[in-house]
């Protein structure tokens, strides 16, 4: 006899069109060929970043793939250039940066072949062998899947592309993943859970004696995943409401609700200022993980707790280390100043997801000081390797021991998204028809062929300044009448471009 399915089946599956997809037969683009659909910065006296930002492009491409004619993925995709696995949070983050070179590859589509591997109950696994789709993991594993991200990058590129038809196909999958979440990852209270390389940061030093870094759920209530429940109901909710199923998210919004005041009641502590995670007896963990800043985008501080959490980020002794923003504190007795991996490595992912929780908490002179701090010291090693690394030392210019090198990957976020997002400032609200440019640096700086919406370009050059107060003279045009809001320290003025 066979093993009995244990699936609890969900409708929401039943709606889920990439399990019927015909298979993409598009062949890949090479990096020469596509380089003039690909936005091109510009950036006077920083020519190493500038060059940093192509060989991120180059690597990018050269780790397109097709899926082999055995398996069972249905679309090209970008790979993470770890093993021969596609892994769930790394292609999540890897369509933030891909989203500006999509006039030349869908990257977007990485992420349909983890939609064409549903379960019937919702459960998605994390990590999918390419060759022939198999699952690296048991569904019930601690650590087949997460963090729940895919909510994240499919909001963005709607905000970016406005593609409801795209939208509307990834809800239900997105909707009933969550679910499974809800069933298989919560105790009794609430609160969920995961593990080490459930969490995605492998080793961090989360656990209580006796359980295993990366593998064991530890009973603990897990601060970065409870949190990215929270984000990711509240982008659920939008979706829902922007395709007119609203009705479908009174759960949500009902959990959001009691995360919300859970985190802030049960896993925040007043002494520190800081959120942790909990133990099963109800005491709080005292290490201060980076995951904790998922509150920021997750929209879950009270205002009188915002300051002083953010200012862990501005502590010389915790967070603001030569190189920001390392992902363990640096009290902490197991931060490793070379890196250690997730013991105090400078990870893109992490980085990128505090510079957007700190936009979304309008710490925009903040996000821009880290973000330039972070920039800068990528460039540094980039000067002297000639590549991008998997993560980056906290204490001087270095790769980060281990690290792997030539890593696009998620690396591809510190040159292309982060300096188009924090370092230039430059932020689209397509539905609106409209480009916010918060203009920081008075270096001449800009981007050729900056992708706006499905179809629209625009060529934006700010010339250099005094200072930070002085009006930034801008030279821009566009393919499509689009509405530029420049913002500076001296104020704010809109161009209307023809």
């Amino acid at each position: 006899m066979g093993r009995p399915d244990t699936h609890v089946r969900n409708r929401l599956v039943d709606e889920n069109i990439f399990l019927t997809l015909p298979r993409e037969e598009a062949s890949l683009p090479e990096f020469g060929s596509s380089k003039h659909l690909l936005p091109s910065p510009r950036w006077h006296g920083h020519g190493r970043i500038i060059d940093c930002y192509w060989k991120a492009w180059e690597i990018a491409f050269r780790n397109l793939r097709q899926p082999p004619p055995q398996s069972p993925l249905i679309a090209n995709f970008i790979d993470t250039a770890f093993n021969h696995c596609t892994f769930m949070w790394d292609s999540a983050f890897m369509t933030m940066f891909g989203r500006y070179g999509s006039r030349a590859f869908s990257f977007q589509r990485t992420l349909d072949n983890f939609y064409t591997r549903q379960h019937a109950d919702g459960f998605i696994c994390r990590e999918i062998a390419v060759n022939d789709g198999t699952e690296r993991f048991e569904r019930f594993d601690p650590s087949s899947t997460g963090p729940n991200l895919m909510p994240w990058a499919e909001w963005e590129y709607y905000l970016h592309f406005r593609d409801k038809r795209r939208l509307a196909g990834v809800f239900p999958v997105l909707l009933a993943y969550t679910g499974w979440l809800r069933s298989y990852r919560t105790w009794p209270d609430g609160s969920y859970w995961s593990s080490g390389w459930g969490c995605g940061m492998d080793n961090q030093p989360r656990l209580p004696r006796g359980y295993h870094v990366s593998f064991d759920h530890g009973h603990m209530s897990w601060i970065d995943t409870t949190l990215q429940q929270i984000f990711a109901n509240k982008l659920l909710t939008w979706m829902a409401d922007e395709l007119g199923r609203g009705d479908e998210a009174s759960e949500l919004r009902a959990e959001t609700e009691r995360l919300i005041e859970f985190a802030n009641r049960k896993m925040w502590d007043d002494r520190t200022a800081f959120y942790y995670d909990r133990f099963r007896d109800g005491g709080l963990s005292q290490t201060k993980t980076i995951g904790a800043y998922w509150a920021l985008l997750a929209e879950a501080v009270p205002k009188e707790r915002l300051d002083p959490f953010i200012q862990h980020l501005r502590n010389a002794g915790e967070f603001a280390r030569p190189h920001r923003v390392p992902t363990l504190s640096a009290d902490d007795p197991a931060y490793d100043g070379k890196g250690g991996y997730w013991r105090g490595a400078v990870w893109a992912p992490t980085n990128y997801m505090v510079l957007r929780g700190l936009a979304a908490a309008g710490e925009h002179d903040l996000a821009h000081e880290i973000g330039l701090n972070h920039i800068e010291n990528v460039g540094k090693v980039f000067d002297a390797t000639g590549t991008l690394w998997e993560n980056y030392a906290p204490e001087s210019a270095s790769p980060g021991e281990p690290a792997m090198k030539d890593f696009v990957g998620w690396a591809g976020l510190i040159p292309i998204s982060i300096l188009f997002e924090t370092v230039f400032g430059l932020r689209p609200e397509v539905g609106r028809n409209e480009l916010t440019w918060n203009v920081r640096l008075l270096d001449e700086h800009g981007v050729d062929r900056y992708p706006f919406g499905p179809d629209a370009t625009l060529d934006l050059r700010c010339a250099s300044r005094k200072s930070p107060a002085e009006e930034p003279v801008i030279n821009a045009t566009a393919t499509q009448a689009v509405k530029l809001v420049v913002k500076w320290k001296g104020g704010t003025k809109t161009i209307d471009l023809p």
